[in-house]
């Protein structure tokens, strides 16, 4: 931070030596609406959606994703999040369209394929239809344009848009800590080396005077020379110029970190150890202290009997009643563990391929979904016990390795594999995503994820059944905004590398 600072100043000194008072001017003005300097989310959401549409100010909304590109690198880690905040990109220049239409400024929909439409069809063929709208008499009702001019839509766009902002605001923040500790680690060395050469040979005296120096030094270094190894300083720093983090609210009265946070100090040993709140070191071997915890007790315990198979996976029905249960050898087994609850619904499913999946209906408990090694997906009706519905994948993906229900649609996704190795997941597999309708059981939609993408091991809706987030073996987490409209599946996607 303190890099770009020096910066800005002798860009001042330059103006004011060669006399270029206009140019300060400007300068000066441009550095006081930077938004590199508080790179703060709400705020940036609130420049696009309370001003810079509104106000049709297309030049600068394009200007401001202009920056966002600027500030990620072309590493494979930053790559994801520049494709998506493209994405995101063309869908918030649909949204200036659609409020331009809206407004009856169908004026400014010409003025802006006019300034930016060869540029448009040179990223992306898909905007061909949109040159039309603004001589479509009502475009809301066109079935090409409908869904862009829904409340969902704009939801659903401010969503994953505050996400992807917020993952940049992340990177730039850890830039500037990488940066920051990096600049740590050469003085402690320096210091370092300086006191082993010098405490054979100096008196004490001298050499505290000389460390000092040597430090004032090497501040001066990092002022005057630029750092080879990292990119432009306006580039990596910009957005972390005035990102604050609140401490006080992590803090206790007396200054150490609370119970609900760890500390991780570097041990020396090639590991690292959480100090805790009474001063106790866990070094990941052992705990040194005690920590009292309340006792357990256990209420009560059953033993089901039945499967002569190892089992690989259990689920509790929503409502608790009943719990489902799944072994190698394809059987599922219905159990009711209340003696007080009806045992009607218990049930043996023979299956005839390896269990991979297992899933309830949220809303009526009634509908168990079973997925197999050999593609197959079945749903099971607790009260009829009976198969009600058999469907299958496409053969490119025959595993199904997760099924996941909405909590609120009569929707659920299926997460399907191209290969399968009985006991784990083949790395090397590749993964589908199928959105189905439990109502007519058909597939709606194939969700994106991009060329030959690896297997997905797990899904979770969140509350409100409008994010899915699927894991994957790279280590990525694919996260889908999932809205219905009309009976059709509209989905946005947003990834965060996790490991």
């Amino acid at each position: 931070m303190e890099n770009m600072q020096y910066a800005e100043e002798l860009v001042r000194e330059f103006l004011v030596f060669r006399g270029f008072t206009n140019a300060l001017q400007s300068f000066e003005n441009e550095l006081a609406t930077d938004v590199g300097r508080g790179f703060q989310v709400d705020k940036l959401l609130d420049l696009i959606f309370a001003a810079y549409v509104p106000k049709f100010q297309a030049e600068k909304l394009v200007g401001l994703f202009g920056f966002f590109r600027q500030c990620l690198s072309s590493s494979s880690a930053e790559a994801v999040l520049l494709a998506s905040l493209s994405k995101l990109e063309v869908s918030v220049m649909r949204y200036y369209i659609v409020h331009a239409v809206r407004s009856g400024r169908r004026d400014k929909v010409l003025e802006f394929f006019g300034t930016s439409g060869n540029d448009l069809m040179r990223r992306d063929q898909d905007w061909t239809p949109w040159f039309a709208i603004p001589y479509v008499k009502n475009p809301s009702l066109d079935p090409q344009f409908r869904l862009y001019f829904s409340k969902d839509w704009y939801e659903a766009l401010r969503v994953a848009l505050n996400s992807k902002l917020a993952q940049l605001q992340a990177l730039l923040e850890e830039k500037e800590a990488q940066l920051c500790r990096s600049r740590s680690h050469a003085a402690s060395a320096m210091d370092a080396s300086i006191a082993r050469s010098s405490s054979s040979t100096l008196p004490s005296g001298v050499l505290d005077e000389n460390i000092v120096s040597s430090r004032d030094n090497q501040d001066t270094y990092n002022h005057a020379t630029p750092n080879p190894g990292n990119r432009v300083l306006s580039q990596d720093l910009v957005g972390a110029a005035k990102a604050t983090v609140d401490l006080e609210s992590l803090a206790a009265p007396s200054g150490h970190v609370t119970t609900s946070l760890s500390l991780c100090i570097d041990n020396g040993a090639g590991g690292s150890s959480l100090m805790l709140q009474d001063g106790t070191v866990e070094t990941g071997r052992e705990v040194e202290g005690e920590e009292e915890f309340a006792e357990v007790k256990v209420d009560f315990q059953e033993t089901f009997l039945g499967h002569t198979s190892p089992i690989t996976r259990c689920r509790f029905s929503a409502s608790g009643n009943n719990i489902a249960s799944a072994s190698m050898d394809g059987t599922v087994r219905i159990w009711t563990y209340d003696s007080s609850t009806s045992a009607s619904r218990n049930a043996t499913i023979y299956c005839g391929a390896e269990i991979m999946s297992l899933d309830w209906e949220c809303k009526s408990d009634r509908l168990l979904l079973i997925g197999t090694a050999d593609g197959g997906i079945k749903a099971w009706n607790v009260d009829a016990k009976r198969v009600v519905c058999d469907l299958n994948t496409t053969e490119a993906f025959p595993s199904v390795l997760d099924l996941k229900c909405s909590p609120v649609e009569p929707i659920f996704v299926s997460a399907a594999a191209s290969r399968h190795v009985s006991g784990h997941i083949d790395d090397s597999a590749f993964a589908s995503l199928t959105v189905w309708n439990m109502k007519t059981w058909k597939a709606m939609t194939v969700l994106p994820l991009g060329e030959d993408p690896p297997a997905i091991t797990s899904l979770c809706f969140n509350h409100n059944g409008k994010i899915l987030a699927a894991s994957a073996t790279d280590g990525m987490i694919h996260m889908f905004g999932i809205l219905l409209v009309s009976a059709t599946v509209m989905t946005m996607e947003f990834e965060a590398k996790t490991h």
